[in-house]
Parts: C-alpha cells; structure tokens; sequence
C-alpha cells in the first residue's frame, strides 16, 4: 500500500464515516466490556490496587489502543508511588508524532487529550432492566456506568487521530494523557503532570473529553466549571445510644446540632451560601453567554430534570424558572448537597433511641474563581468553631490535608482560528452552530493545565447530555452524539495552526 499523502483536506463526510465505523466495529464493543468492570476511583474503594479493577480497564485500554496500529504511536502505563512507597492510580501516557512538516521540533505546537477510566459508585435507583455494571445498548443508548463519564475518552481520541491520519491530512503533534482518580478529584495527577512535563512538549490545545452538552442537536464548548469541596461533618453527643424517653429534652439530639452547623454556611429557606469567600463576581462575558444559550435551551433547562410530581401532575419547582438564572445558578454560584449520612439506622430498625453521633457527607460547588484548597480550610474552621453544646464537632475534607478541594475553572478566551474551526466542525457533524456553556461539574485537571500551560487553548467537550445521569441511575453514553463529537474532535485537530 502506498503511503498517504499528507497534504489532503479533510473531507468531513469521509471523516465522519471513517469514525462511525470505528464506534459500531470496535469503540461500543470495547466500552461494553469496559462498563462491565466496577473500577470504582479509590474515594470509594479504598482497597483498589488490591481488587485490580482499575489495572484492569487500564490494561485493556492500553491494549486496545496499541492495536490500532497508529504510525509512531508511544504508549506507556506509568506509575509512580508516594513518599512512603504506597501506589498512586496509574495513567496512560502516548505519543503520536506530527505529520506536518517540521511538527515535531521542541518549539512546535502539541495537542494534549484528555481522559479518565475511573468511576463513580453504583448508587440505586437504577431501571428494573439496568444496572451499573450490567452494559445494555438500548436503541442508540448505551447504559452502564462509566461509559459516557469517562471510559470512551481513550477509545474517542485514539479513533480520531486514526481517522485524521487515514485520510493523509496533516495534523500535529499529539499526546495523550488517561488518569484514573479523577472521580476522587486527581489527588494522583499533579504528580505525574511533573514527571512527564518535559514529555508534553508546547501544548497549543486541550482536548478534555469529559465534560457535557447542552443539547444533542450541536456541538457545545464548556466556558467554566466549578470548584468542589468534599467531607465529612460528624457531630457526636454520647458513647452510646439511649432510650429516647429517658434522655430527650435533656441530652441535645446529634440532628438538631448539626442541622445548627449547616445554618452557618447554608440559608435554609433559599439554599444561598452565606461566607462572602464561596462566592465570586460574576464575568460579564459568562452572563452574555448565558443569556444567548438560554435562547438556544429554553425551559429545556430546568424542565429535563427528573423532578417528583406532586399530586396535581405538576413539577416540583425549581429554585427558578428563568433559563438565564438556571444556568447561573448551576454553573457560577455556590451550593451545597448533602450525599450521604452515617448515624441514622434504615427506618424498619429506627427504634426510639437517641443516637449517639450524626454524620453527613457535604459536597460543596465552589464558583469557577474560587480557590477549592481555601474554600476547604474556610469551611473547615466555620464548622467546627464553638460548637453548640460544646459536642465534639469534626470536619474531615476529603484527600491529603495539603490537596483539600479541587479549584474550578474559566476558560481563556478563544482564539480566532479555534472559534472559527469549532463552528466549522459543528456545522459539519451537527448541522448546527457551536454552542457555549458553563458546567457545574469539576475536572481538576483543567486548572491545573491553564496554569501549566497559560498559552494553550481549550477544547473541554463530552457526551453528558440532558438525562445522561452521570454518577446517579441510569446514566448513558448517547452514541450517535459520540459517533459526532469524535469527528468533530479530528477536524479542530487538524486545524490547530503550525506556529
């Protein structure tokens, strides 16, 4: 076979295609057995290098991606280890070198793509004929968890720098880079960011695979997305439980106290964060693309949210029906959830005992501006200062006391050629226009690149559309919006410019 001539154009119905066959033969295969495997991120199995479950679909992604057969494609499994010899996650690391001329010098621009293979937990909840870790492809759906957030970054990206290069376009320079603790928010990835910085090269662009879509009609850019802080707030009272009778009115409920606690950050009545530090100014620009997607989504916003009726067939209501203000609200605002609880017995065993101790699991959303580390330490003090009855009040923040939180992020502004290349590439693949939106999710990895890298431009994208319900029941990977993206992904990579 001849070798390709790397000065064609790509031709976007050959590119498409070329991905659409990729995805039914070999990507949704792939992730079906990739869904099967509960490789859980170690915040919620902590004993995950003894399962195997994240070496795992790691060994297999590496397999699969070396069998492509891409011309110069480098890949390696590397793991580093902490100070004291414990395992960090591992993470696929590759290289494929450019095929423009003079793309691989030192000084030439690299594309930098980006994944995760680990997971959220099970959660309940799931339809009768699903579960997390049972793959079903139900009309263009593929359920199970992981899928969509994030097992097909690898298989995505790999498949698009093989359609690029099948066609003989030139592209340039390309590293890969597929971690495996960001569902624990990338506590491993700094690490292995200085260990293989001098490997990177001079990244231009950043191609995040895991963020969403506003919509499943067009191609969406996300502009920001929020901090967040985790932990644990535990409020103990006795050594021991008492019969309720006995001791209520004297020994103050474990409940109440903490209910008082989640009153210094939280306004009850509005759900508005109090401490003036979790919040920040909003940027004019952020509100004007509000404003435009909003136009673009509608009551879609709000009304896609799987929402309780209530006796007269309505929707429960939102905390507003104004699409703008929604979209604020979830991606530029502080909130606080509360994920899970200990102390609290299920109800068939719930006898009338005072209990001893009340905890809760908090996950707080910090604004794309807000410093996640600080925002930890903040919410650490206002808890546990002069607690109420002077019970023992804890607040534990999730990871290492010197890596609390994980601060978001608001993404440079676009550069003409990445502006006119994302529209070009929606137009083609959607028939629609790029789209801009704020998420409400975290990827540490992206403020930690910008900083890195404070030149490169970002392409942060993915396939978490409306009810794809990651991380809860039911989430799904919608292929045909996948099957889009993928070839979307390949033509702004062959558009980054030269130099």
């Amino acid at each position: 076979m001849n070798a390709p001539d790397r000065h064609l154009p790509l031709d976007a119905t050959a590119l498409q295609g070329l991905v659409d066959q990729a995805w039914d033969t070999r990507i949704v295969p792939r992730l079906t057995d990739y869904i099967a495997i509960p490789a859980k991120s170690p915040m919620f199995d902590r004993d995950w290098a003894a399962h195997g479950y994240i070496d795992q679909v790691v060994r297999d992604a590496a397999a699969w991606a070396e069998s492509r057969k891409l011309a110069g494609l480098k890949l390696e499994v590397v793991r580093l280890a902490e100070a004291d010899g414990t395992p960090r996650t591992p993470v696929i690391f590759f290289e494929l070198p450019a095929t423009r001329a003079g793309g691989n010098a030192a000084d030439a621009p690299t594309v930098l793509l980006y994944g995760h293979l680990d997971k959220q937990p099970e959660f309940n909840g799931w339809r009768a004929d699903l579960g997390p870790w049972t793959p079903k492809l139900d009309g263009d759906k593929l359920y199970g968890r992981g899928g969509a957030d994030d097992g097909y970054a690898l298989y995505a990206a790999i498949s698009a720098l093989e359609a690029i290069d099948a066609q003989g376009a030139e592209r340039p320079r390309c590293v890969g880079l597929i971690e495996t603790c960001e569902e624990s928010g990338s506590g491993d990835l700094p690490a292995y960011i200085d260990a293989l910085k001098s490997r990177l090269g001079e990244v231009a662009l950043v191609v995040c695979l895991d963020s969403g879509a506003g919509n499943y009609d067009q191609l969406w850019l996300t502009t920001s997305l929020r901090g967040n802080v985790t932990g644990t707030l535990k409020v103990e009272v006795l050594t021991e439980g008492i019969h309720s009778g006995d001791a209520s009115g004297l020994v103050p409920s474990s409940l109440r106290i903490l209910r008082q606690l989640l009153d210094r950050i939280e306004d009850s009545a509005s759900g508005r964060l109090l401490p003036a530090s979790l919040h920040c100014e909003i940027p004019t620009e952020r509100v004007e693309q509000a404003r435009t997607t909003a136009q673009i989504l509608g009551d879609e916003v709000w009304k896609r949210m799987p929402w309780a009726c209530g006796a007269d067939g309505g929707f429960t209501l939102p905390t507003t029906t104004d699409p703008t203000e929604a979209l604020l609200n979830r991606t530029w605002r502080p909130t606080l959830s509360i994920t899970g609880a200990e102390g609290l017995p299920p109800i068939a065993n719930a006898g009338n005992v005072l209990r001893p101790y009340t905890a809760f699991k908090l996950s707080l959303r910090t604004p794309p501006l807000v410093d996640g580390h600080l925002a930890a330490v903040e919410l650490k003090r206002i808890l546990e200062d002069n607690a109420p009855y002077n019970a023992r009040v804890t607040f534990e923040p999730d990871g290492r006391m010197d890596h609390w939180g994980a601060t978001g992020w608001n993404a440079p502004s676009l550069e003409p050629w990445l502006q006119q290349a994302l529209d070009a590439a929606s137009r083609a693949h959607y028939g629609a226009p790029c789209g801009l939106i704020g998420q409400g999710g975290t990827i540490p990895l992206m403020n930690l690149l910008q900083k890195g890298f404070p030149k490169a431009q970002m392409m942060v994208c993915g396939v978490l559309g409306p009810k794809s319900n990651a991380h809860g029941p039911n989430e799904f990977l919608h292929v045909p919006y996948a099957k889009r993206l993928t070839a979307a992904v390949a033509q702004v990579i062959a558009a980054v410019p030269a130099g």
